[in-house]
């Protein structure tokens, strides 16, 4: 896999550091600890304002975590579009069938290690059904499901636990969602 900022060598402690700071100052806590062995989909919700990136950056730095996390294509424009793949972005066009499950699931298979963040909501407007795709990722892949979430009533983000789909997309959406039912987003969605 390419090199990203979470895998700079030397730049990457000190923006550990800065990270770490910032956290502070802004005053938001973490949940989670370094992972020893970095291979799962990462999920993050509630998605709702574009300072989710820089917070889910400085969380990501803070836990250690090598992570690469799907965006929309427009988020990669030139001339900034190296800053973003640098970032860990993944740009996904979609407004056409790519195969994106596939190929990420192929992705796992040739990488010992990987982490790929999906924001299921797949926007920062409301929705009512969240995007299945890091589901079928998971499964077919056979890898777990991290729970990452931002909590703005409690200033905390982080990650819980890891949740292992079982083939039962109904099923285990019911209970991932149901973790997510007390977290409240940086803005309030339109209803």
């Amino acid at each position: 896999m390419r090199t990203t900022v979470f895998s700079t060598p030397l730049l990457t402690p000190v923006l550990r550091g800065l990270a770490l700071l910032i956290l502070a100052l802004i005053g938001w806590s973490t949940r989670g600890e370094p992972l020893a062995h970095q291979r799962c989909v990462l999920i993050g919700a509630p998605h709702t304002s574009n300072w989710d990136f820089p917070l889910m950056l400085l969380v990501v730095l803070k836990l250690k975590l090598r992570l690469f996390w799907m965006g929309k294509h427009t988020l990669f424009p030139f001339p900034f579009g190296w800053l973003m793949k640098w970032l860990g972005g993944i740009p996904i066009n979609r407004s056409a069938s790519h195969n994106v499950v596939n190929e990420t699931v192929r992705q796992y298979a040739e990488n010992d290690q990987l982490i790929i963040l999906i924001p299921p909501e797949g926007t920062r407007s409301k929705v009512t059904r969240w995007k299945t795709g890091f589901y079928h990722i998971a499964n077919n892949a056979e890898v777990p499901i991290l729970l990452g979430y931002v909590d703005a009533s409690k200033k905390e983000a982080g990650f819980a636990d890891f949740f292992t789909p079982t083939g039962d997309l109904e099923k285990d959406m019911v209970e991932i969602r149901a973790f997510y039912a007390n977290k409240r987003g940086l803005l309030a969605k339109n209803s």
